[in-house]
């Protein structure tokens, strides 16, 4: 069996920095922004769907330019790098405004970072690794995702609660982050070039083929039906739990999540993507019906696992079908536009979620989401059964 390029265990590590300072400030930035700060949950919604719609668009830019440039490296440094430093923005915030432009220019780094890390892997990785490489990285990247709520925890706990100690805290691991991919990533050489230099145009779009552009408008739907888990947090707030133990569910979440995107990935190798995609969608469906219908604190936790088991089984499994639909030398532009679209419906998703909370509460906000995630189920297993005949008639002699 082949091992794993020492470059995708790197990169892992770099996201898993990145994210334990993320989730450290996103475990505790709900109650910051609707509690201390006193904003509304649509205004919660606006910033987290605002800023992370930002992070998409961003990733169109730099992986086109990734690819124009034969260069991917600088460009993902310079998004972890801008991360790094606006994260001191946090905790000096007075405002919903003021962790507003700390969001947005946070994510802005997300998304200079995104396509270009995400293309590195795959030109790294052969094709029948990649998804196993892909839902490593996912792995390494939310076993920050739960160190971080339960560092938080622990600083809440010695600080007495206090949110603004816990969002400088949060500031270390980026550096540690920024500082792997700095001195130790290598990036690997690009052979493959395409006819013309990818640009912002329709020509290059064409280029990308009808099956990026499938996996693409599938990714869309499911994140519509996917709002910001900062509704994770609130409802977990809602429930009467603590404030010192919320981050918890960001925990669970995360841990699952973590466990299951490795192995998804190794089984998407070996048995095909689409069935274990269509199992994930069912288990987010599973997930919003516990959150919007079953009572206390057990049924709260079981919601949010099932949560991150969906999250374990699609997330790796959509990237890899990107790398395999796109053309080596549009990887960064293929990512960037995969990730722009996931990023406007997540917009619209949490948006949405945010104004139904503050209208009819989280019942009728984790039942719309069931909703939605049974359409995308349909429509995606629709999908993949027109694709199956295509691609028979296709073969047919």
């Amino acid at each position: 069996m082949r091992t794993m390029p020492r470059g995708v265990w790197l990169l892992g590590l770099v996201s898993l920095f990145m994210d334990v300072s993320s989730e450290m400030i996103h475990a505790v930035l709900p109650l910051f922004v609707v509690g201390t700060l006193g904003a509304s949950a649509a205004n919660l919604g606006l910033i987290e769907g605002l800023a992370e719609a930002t992070a998409q668009i961003a990733k169109v830019f730099s992986g086109t330019l990734s690819d124009r440039w034969q260069s991917r490296k600088w460009l993902a440094f310079a998004g972890y790098g801008l991360a790094a430093v606006v994260k001191p923005l946090f905790p000096l915030a007075g405002s919903a405004g003021a962790v507003f432009v700390a969001r947005f220019l946070d994510r802005i780094g997300k998304g200079i970072r995104g396509a270009p890390r995400d293309a590195m892997i795959a030109d790294m990785t052969p094709p029948d690794m990649r998804g196993a490489a892909f839902g490593l990285r996912q792995s390494l990247d939310t076993i920050g995702a739960f160190a971080g709520p339960l560092i938080a925890m622990a600083a809440m706990a010695f600080y007495a609660a206090d949110l603004r100690t816990v969002l400088w805290l949060g500031v270390v691991p980026a550096l540690l982050s920024v500082a792997i991919l700095g001195f130790l990533v290598r990036e690997p050489e690009r052979v493959a070039t395409g006819p013309r230099k990818p640009g912002f145009d329709l020509a290059t779009a064409r280029q990308l083929g009808r099956g990026f552009w499938i996996v693409t408008g599938l990714a869309g739907l499911i994140m519509l039906a996917r709002f910001s888990e900062a509704f994770l947090v609130l409802k977990a707030q809602d429930q009467g739990l603590a404030n010192q133990w919320v981050p918890l569910v960001m925990v669970v979440m995360s841990l699952v999540y973590s466990v299951a995107a490795y192995p998804a990935g190794v089984l998407a190798d070996r048995w095909g993507r689409k069935g274990l995609l269509l199992a994930g969608l069912g288990l987010l469906v599973a997930a919003d019906l516990v959150l919007g219908v079953v009572p206390g604190t057990g049924a709260l936790f079981a919601g949010v696992a099932l949560w991150g088991l969906h999250m374990g089984l699609t997330q790796g499994i959509l990237t890899a079908l990107v790398a395999d639909h796109v053309p080596a030398h549009l990887r960064g532009t293929g990512f960037g536009l995969f990730n722009l679209v996931s990023g406007v419906a997540l917009l619209i998703a949490s948006l949405g979620a945010g104004m139904i909370w503050d209208r009819f509460g989280p019942g009728a906000t984790f039942l719309t989401g069931a909703g939605l995630a049974a359409v995308a189920l349909i429509v995606s297993g629709g999908v993949a059964a027109g694709e199956k005949n295509h691609a028979a008639q296709r073969d047919k002699p």
